[in-house]
């Protein structure tokens, strides 16, 4: 597995290869929209503004430039960009 950085409308977080970006940024306590997670609403459409990704077939229909984060998975450091704000929760450690 290869570790990458995901950059979320300025926002950095750690991410992998192997995992699509709406479960990644998920786990990072970045909340995208989404309807259906298999490629068909088209709610988590976001913008892609550097890097590259592997993205699925998807019934949603995207522009050039554009992709969704419930169907690709970054190969490379990755900006994207939504058109809205994801809303943040912070995540919490359990310390020992």
């Amino acid at each position: 597995m290869t570790r990458i950085t995901i950059d979320v409308n300025g926002v950095e977080v750690g991410g992998n290869t192997h995992q699509n970006l709406l479960e990644q940024l998920e786990n990072a306590g970045i909340q995208p929209e989404y309807q259906c997670r298999s490629g068909l609403c088209g709610a988590c459409r976001c913008k892609l503004n550097q890097g590259s990704v592997t993205q699925h077939d998807a019934m949603a229909f995207v522009m050039p430039g554009e992709i969704l984060a419930c169907q690709s998975a970054p190969q490379t450091n990755v900006s994207i960009v939504f058109d809205y704000q994801p809303a943040c929760i912070k995540k919490q450690v359990n310390e020992a």
